[in-house]
């Protein structure tokens, strides 16, 4: 089982996950408060701005501090980003 780092010491297992999205658009903030109501919203952002969401085959939305590209680069086993990451914490 691959796990993805998705910021702060979390992590989802990659088989998982089905997209990884920006929340800017208007249909991805009504999935997010859909998500939110319905109690399958796993918030990971520390208090931080929300850079990724994260959805899962489970109908899961997670919500992370880190911006999409980095953590893709992370499932595709890319360690270049940490440096980067770091510097964003």
């Amino acid at each position: 089982m691959q796990l993805i780092n998705i910021g702060f010491g979390n992590m989802v297992s990659a088989s998982r996950v089905i997209a990884l999205v920006s929340p800017d658009s208007a249909p991805i903030k009504r999935l997010i408060q859909d998500t939110r109501d319905t109690g399958k919203l796993i918030d990971v952002t520390c208090g931080r701005k929300t850079r990724a969401v994260i959805i899962t085959d489970s109908d899961h939305v997670i919500l992370s501090a880190i911006q999409p590209e980095t953590i893709s680069n992370r499932s595709n086993g890319n360690a270049d980003d940490n440096a980067e990451e770091e510097e964003e914490e």
